[in-house]
């Protein structure tokens, strides 16, 4: 069953009762306690279509932190959003859910090396290969706020040597269809984890799911291009390229919009 296609994603105006959405739908909050902060996606996902969230604020003194998956239950026809998603939602089956830690996040399955079509890692590729499926990998890659310290960092996130739960790190779910079944894949900071679940019935939609967990406070949708790159984005790797230190932005001769559109995203 395909499921219905929307470009823009956001996040399900149903959600646990500790959650607060920003005006778009594109950032969740927790705004107390733990517990009660499950998410879903707005609509339903297409194969091989990330969700993405960015980790945006952190909260100490709790153990744990965002988990993220994938359900086959429409928001609208649950009785009462879960507590949890583990082992809450997970327990009403049909949902299939992956606490990221961090590290260790990475799945090693059996048959890695017969895969016919092997996940490519190699940062200068344009796309991040999972099955049959690409994925742009412009956005994937978290990103440090602009800073004395920013061009480290950033290498850093690239080369996925930060924890995947730190602040700017960037982690999503997808489905792929293998032999008629759906496997699940998590993306962290650009690279895939492996196969988390497999044998997921695809004949019925499947919504993302982002728990906001004890120590992740919130989460903003980072929203992926599949079509050809606008004139922005073209413009901006072209900057980006050619400098070291985002701070050097602000040096050059190009409108406020444009900086900024290089500098933070």
């Amino acid at each position: 069953m395909a499921a219905v296609s929307d470009l823009y994603m956001r996040f399900h105006q149903i959600h646990g009762t500790n959650v607060i959405l920003d005006d778009s739908q594109t950032q969740a909050t927790r705004a107390e306690s733990f517990g009660n902060g499950v998410c879903f996606s707005k609509e339903p996902l297409d194969p091989g279509k990330i969700f993405l969230v960015e980790i945006e604020e952190k909260e100490l003194g709790w153990c744990g932190n965002v988990r993220i998956g994938l359900t086959a239950h429409d928001p609208r026809n649950l009785e009462s959003v879960p507590e949890y998603s583990l082992p809450d939602l997970v327990n009403l089956g049909n949902s299939w859910i992956f606490a990221i830690t961090r590290n260790h996040n990475k799945v090693s399955t059996d048959d890695q090396q017969s895969d016919p079509a092997p996940t490519s890692h190699c940062s200068m590729e344009a796309f991040l290969q999972i099955g049959n499926y690409k994925v742009p990998k412009e956005k994937l890659v978290g990103r440090s706020r602009p800073g004395r310290y920013s061009h480290i960092l950033d290498q850093l996130y690239r080369s996925n040597i930060l924890p995947a739960t730190a602040r700017g790190s960037r982690v999503g779910v997808l489905y792929v269809i293998r032999a008629n079944m759906g496997d699940m894949h998590i993306v962290i900071n650009g690279e895939d984890m492996g196969p988390c679940a497999r044998g997921i019935p695809v004949n019925q939609p499947l919504y993302a799911v982002v728990d906001v967990f004890a120590s992740t406070k919130s989460v903003r949708i980072i929203q992926v291009d599949y079509g050809f790159p606008s004139l922005q984005t073209l413009c901006r790797q072209v900057v980006q390229k050619h400098i070291m230190h985002r701070l050097a932005i602000d040096w050059l001769e190009l409108p406020a919009l444009l900086k900024n559109y290089c500098k933070y995203e």
